[in-house]
């Protein structure tokens, strides 16, 4: 990557185009959801991930220069990690999320129920499907095909986080508190959704909205550090995508096997967007962050 100039006008351009795009998508994705209307609100929020790339434009900024054409030679190791990496992390987590809450497992597909009808059952046993059988080609596909799939959309949030964002922080405040402020303001960019819809831990948790808000800060900052420490050894914005669309995949295993009301268990898991299943990703990124400090004094 070339050597970056914090462009301070630039970058707080950048921020107010974003965020005022996202926030009023995030807000007719709400109007969708009371009125009925998920799936178009669904299709939306796909959309939604783009607006960090919009942003860059808008706002005057270049995507050049962000790693477009892959160069991956000496750096398979990177990509290998961002495309599995996550589902291990995720299924550690997982695991440990359900020694916790032995009585949260749960195989009797009530999630895929829920999400799709009780009609969905049937139809798997038409197919010669058990539950568990479609939890393994699940799992296959967030191991093959899922992050490369996901990709395609969390590109459109990479470019403007890892492409933009957060080499101007960095360039700005240094490494550390590039991080740090870069996870902050992507947790803050979710916002409206987890206090309209109750996005990722729904609203029957103590505290909601603010817990949840704050919790999603801690995961947005973790998963930061890590698609940008992947950005920074590959100079490629495809491998953090990458890590983000198998994020993005792996997360519906764990709430597949779960019960499908937890309560204010949902901020510790089982996926790891909460704290306690997130402990494998958190520990990492400290790892890193600890690295990076070390590197700055």
């Amino acid at each position: 990557m070339n050597e970056v100039t914090f462009d301070k006008k630039g970058t707080i351009k950048y921020l107010v185009w974003t965020f005022l795009i996202a926030w009023i998508m995030q807000i007719i994705v709400a109007v969708l959801y009371q009125n009925g209307l998920a799936m178009v609100g669904q299709l939306l929020m796909a959309l939604l991930m783009f607006s960090p790339l919009v942003g860059v434009l808008l706002s005057g900024n270049k995507l050049f220069g962000m790693g477009w054409k892959p160069h991956l030679k000496g750096k398979i190791k990177f990509l290998l990690a961002a495309w599995f990496l996550p589902v291990v992390l995720t299924v550690i987590g997982a695991v440990l999320y359900f020694l916790v809450f032995p009585k949260h497992f749960d195989l009797s597909g009530a999630y895929l129920v829920e999400a799709a009808g009780p009609e969905v059952l049937e139809q798997l046993e038409a197919q010669g499907l058990t539950y568990p059988l479609y939890m393994l080609i699940n799992f296959v596909s967030c191991i093959t095909y899922a992050p490369l799939f996901n990709m395609c959309m969390a590109v459109g949030e990479e470019a403007g986080w890892r492409g933009f964002l957060y080499p101007q922080l960095k360039a700005g405040f240094g490494k550390r508190k590039g991080w740090l402020f870069g996870g902050i303001i992507w947790g803050i960019w979710h916002w409206p959704l987890i206090w309209l819809i109750g996005y990722e831990y729904g609203t029957d948790y103590v505290g909601f909205p603010i817990v949840g808000m704050l919790v999603f800060c801690i995961f947005t900052l973790v998963a930061g550090i890590l698609c940008d420490w992947l950005y920074e050894k590959t100079h490629c914005i495809w491998i953090p995508s990458i890590f983000h669309g198998a994020i993005n995949a792996a997360g519906t295993l764990p709430m597949a096997v779960c019960i499908t009301s937890t309560g204010s268990a949902r901020l510790l898991g089982p996926i790891p967007n909460g704290v306690l299943a997130g402990l494998p990703f958190i520990i990492f990124a400290a790892i890193l962050l600890f690295k990076s400090a070390k590197s700055e004094e």
